[in-house]
């Protein structure tokens, strides 16, 4: 069975991904958060992030460290997760060239995933989005996002994935324009990136792509965080046994999907 351990346990998404292994009696060596969390966690006491090696050193086999921090603190929790030989998956959002370099240090000792979004839906909506684009050439595009007042990265890790999309979908265009104002004429190699925070918007992405007499319109809309959290902790299961290396989700979602078509289409299975 594989066994998690989880920071940022006090957070939204930490309390989350606590919440789903918990009702999928998946097994929790324990959670560690920056702030104090007095109460436990669905059922797991949360303690400080220096207690995070020995929490790993206790587990028998690989564990599997799940992380939805920021961008200092996943870092650390990465090379931590590397140095007792425990995979590595990371939700944080924000993280600079530098911060990816250290992910892809620690995948030379174990597993790691990072991936902006843990969503199938918008898994399906990046590549609805470049096969779209593709299929429109000249067309205006437009990115918006809208997440919580808490959020602290702008745009949000999927718009920036949803932006790479497009780019390589239409090479041409080469320009990123966050927001308008005065005047402001757009470029035909300009992609505009719109990030909205209000309430408690667990997130909302749309693609907007316009010509003439034309507009196709792309969204996903999270109706919890609960929908992130169960892709992580799947994400997190299909880590554990694999080669050292760096992951992404769709690694995940393409294995689990040529995995139920070799089922399918088995013959014996069929029969059974």
């Amino acid at each position: 069975m594989t066994t998690l351990v989880v920071t940022g346990a006090g957070g939204r998404m930490g309390r989350e991904v606590l919440s789903v292994a918990a009702d999928r009696g998946l097994a929790v060596a324990g959670a560690v958060n920056r702030s104090a969390v007095d109460d436990p966690v669905a059922g797991v006491a949360v303690s400080e992030p220096e207690t995070l090696p020995e929490l790993l050193a206790d587990v028998d086999g690989r564990p599997v460290v799940v992380d939805f921090t920021a961008p200092a603190a996943t870092t650390t929790y990465a090379e931590t997760a590397a140095d007792h030989d425990a995979a590595f998956l990371t939700g944080t959002t924000g993280l600079s060239e530098t911060d990816r370099e250290t992910l892809t240090r620690a995948g030379d000792r174990v597993p790691v995933l990072w991936a902006s979004n843990f969503s199938r839906g918008v898994a399906a909506l990046r590549r609805a989005v470049a096969a779209a684009v593709r299929a429109v050439p000249g067309y205006d595009v437009e990115v918006t996002e809208t997440h919580h007042n808490g959020k602290r990265d702008a745009p949000s890790g999927t718009a920036e994935t949803l932006v790479s999309e497009v780019e390589a979908a239409r090479p041409g265009l080469e320009e990123r324009t966050h927001g308008r104002e005065g005047v402001a004429p757009r470029s035909p190699t300009e992609v505009g990136v719109h990030a909205r925070r209000a309430g408690d918007v667990s997130g909302e992405h749309e693609v907007l792509l316009a010509g003439d007499d034309n507009v196709l319109e792309l969204t996903h809309r999270a109706g919890s965080r609960r929908v992130f959290a169960a892709g992580a902790v799947d994400a997190a299961v299909w880590l554990a046994d694999r080669d050292p290396g760096v992951y992404a989700f769709d690694d995940v979602l393409d294995d689990r999907t040529e995995s139920a078509e070799a089922t399918t289409s088995d013959p014996v299975s069929d029969t059974q």
